[in-house]
């Protein structure tokens, strides 16, 4: 029987020319009505315009999803300019196409996520050869588009492999459209447990062909077996309101779900994330090691906040950042490409002179050293603070500041599957939820340890910062590498200020400031911006500088712990901590992480690198 195209009744809303071909050859709009999620595999994005149509009926649809995910592979991408000018031939597609040349940029090798409509429009764009980049991901499409330069409209030869991992990707039902209609296509469709629809496709290059994955053999799921079971959205309670669990919230309750939110501070960013500026910096090295692919992913995400709901030069700023290189470490790799202009470079003269006259001497010379330092173009400052008050503002979230949590306790009382209680120092209950999230830090070993033992060990850090009095001797940029220094950035009262960090003490848990500590930042400063330290040096002898301090957790391999701690015996209990010296960079990505294994989404980076930071991959969790 002929699957049913999309009713012209449906469509009416469609204020638009444009015509979806595929969108309506599987069913779309109205497939998706009344779903909390919707999951569109294209093969091939080309230019665009199948990912923009999608979104544009999305957007008018009233009964569309919650979220739409849709995840694409191009080999090598086009320019903005070629989005835009195609774009222009559809006035309609126009204003989201420009949405889109906005974040096309850094487009290297690997998974990029691009964030639309407050994060509830969702691409994860896949760059290199699909079917290596389908292997890397974890999801079941509920719609696929079959398009793209490995199919050819004309010919009957086909990659079987690439037909295959389309399949990997889909779920029973899941329904299929291309306009490469030739015998090749349909015959490996058929052998990898698509029914063709034998009326489709009879006219190429006007109807599709249409397809419904529906195997006569039960598919293999290894992949996701390994997942923790989907969940719906209920109520969940995150304990910690700094920047991992600000960013778990806001994820969650995008999604729908009802947050509560605990911290035993007075207010949000109490511990850690109360630092007052903190600098977001890629991490380079010449192998582009995967901590160096996982920050790359976690500034996009934070900048994508930052540049859609913060305040730029008073909450944040994209000045970029210029990193000295004392030695061999930190640079990058030999066949660097172009593309990676975007993220990072080697420092050109400009910025090397600008540079010598902050350290007061010509040693940086690029006859003395051809690497002597880095210019991160996708660098700069930001207040972790707002940060953190701008996730937390998500709706959905309800904030409680001042509680402190003593433990956690299972209850089955109110549920078969059990609900999580929030105990404080006398056994009471505080809250209870389907799910709990530990994101407080250090904390967090403690609230663990009647359940699993988290491998934490606390960092501690100081920082010194003071009024800015004259800037001739401050270099125009943030500059690190040997300790980091920001030269300007506002306080609340709108002053221009200089912040110099930060201390680095294992195995230290204590936030309380240190005079001594003052004096080893100077003589960091002095290493790092020789010019720069004596400009300050009167300021800290005379004991005129601030100084915060705070208490950081990192786990044995210094990458984030986030997931279910054992969701087979521990059903609703996940984390989202060990950030360490990188929460600005890793929150977002580790709150989008985590709501994309609770709800079995596409991943927001290749899988080999989120199963790096996956809570299980540690002996607590077995």
């Amino acid at each position: 029987m002929p699957l049913q195209a999309t009713s012209p009744r449906h469509l009416d809303f469609l204020l638009t020319p444009v015509r979806p071909v595929l969108l309506q050859a599987c069913g779309l709009p109205a497939a998706w009505a009344g779903q909390s999620q919707w999951r569109v595999l294209e093969t091939g994005f080309g230019l665009g315009f199948n990912f923009l149509a999608t979104w544009q009926v999305w957007k008018n649809d009233p009964q569309r999803p919650r979220l739409l995910h849709f995840v694409s592979t191009q080999a090598c991408p086009s320019s903005a300019a070629d989005l835009l000018r195609t774009a222009a031939e559809h006035p309609d597609l126009l204003p989201l196409a420009q949405q889109l040349a906005k974040q096309w940029r850094g487009l290297l090798p690997g998974f990029h996520r691009l964030v639309f409509e407050d994060g509830h429009v969702l691409l994860t764009l896949g760059i290199g050869d699909a079917k290596a980049l389908l292997k890397e991901q974890s999801f079941e499409a509920d719609t696929v588009y079959l398009v793209g330069d490995p199919l050819p409209q004309n010919s009957d030869k086909v990659d079987p492999h690439l037909l295959k991992a389309v399949a990997r990707c889909c779920r029973r039902g899941s329904r299929l459209a291309s306009m490469t209609t030739s015998n090749g296509v349909t015959e490996g469709l058929t052998q990898c447990g698509f029914e063709v629809d034998k009326t489709s496709g009879l006219t190429p290059q006007a109807e599709p062909l249409q397809a419904r994955f529906n195997p006569r053999w039960e598919p293999k799921k290894a992949a996701q077996a390994s997942q923790p079971k989907p969940r719906s959205a209920t109520r969940c309670v995150v304990i910690g309101a700094g920047l991992a669990g600000a960013a778990c919230a806001a994820s969650l309750a995008r999604r729908g779900w009802q947050v509560t939110v605990l911290d035993a501070h007075a207010s949000a960013a109490g511990g850690a994330s109360a630092l007052p500026v903190g600098m977001l910096a890629p991490h380079t090295s010449p192998d582009d090691s995967l901590l160096s692919r996982l920050s790359r992913s976690g500034l996009r995400a934070t900048w994508q906040i930052a540049k859609t709901q913060l305040r730029v030069d008073v909450d944040w700023q994209a000045s970029g950042v210029l990193q000295r290189r004392f030695d061999a470490s930190g640079g990058l790799p030999s066949d660097w490409p172009e593309d990676g202009e975007h993220w990072s470079r080697l420092a050109r003269p400009s910025e090397l002179q600008a540079l010598e006259a902050a350290t007061g001497s010509a040693a940086l010379s690029t006859q003395n050293d051809p690497t002597p330092a880095l210019w991160h173009a996708a660098g700069g400052w930001i207040k972790p603070t707002r940060l953190v008050q701008t996730l937390l503002g998500t709706p959905g979230i309800t904030l409680c500041y001042g509680v402190k949590v003593a433990g956690l306790g299972r209850s089955t009382n109110t549920s078969p599957d059990g609900v999580w209680q929030v105990l404080d120092a006398a056994d009471n209950c505080i809250a209870e939820a389907e799910l709990v999230v530990l994101a407080a830090g250090f904390e967090s070993v403690g609230l663990s340890n009647a359940h699993a033992n988290l491998p934490l060990r606390p960092i501690r850090g100081q920082v010194a910062w003071g009024a800015v009095t004259d800037n001739r001797a401050l270099p125009p940029f943030p500059v690190n590498g040997h300790g980091s220094f920001v030269p300007a950035f506002l306080d609340d009262k709108g002053q221009p200020n200089w912040l110099m960090g930060s201390t680095f003490e294992r195995d230290h848990n204590d936030s309380q400031t240190h005079q001594q500590d003052q004096q080893d930042i100077f003589e960091r400063l002095q290493q790092l911006l020789p010019a720069t330290a004596g400009a300050l040096k009167v300021s800290f002898d005379d004991d005129k500088t601030n100084a915060w301090a705070g208490v950081r957790c990192v786990s044995p391999n210094r990458l984030p712990i986030v997931g279910p701690l054992n969701d087979a015996k521990l059903p609703g209990l996940w984390v989202c901590t060990a950030l360490g010296s990188r929460g600005l960079s890793f929150a977002v990505l580790c709150g989008e992480l985590l709501a994309a294994w609770l709800h079995a989404e596409p991943l927001p980076i290749e899988k080999r690198l989120a199963q790096s930071l996956q809570a299980g991959r540690h002996p607590f969790s077995e």
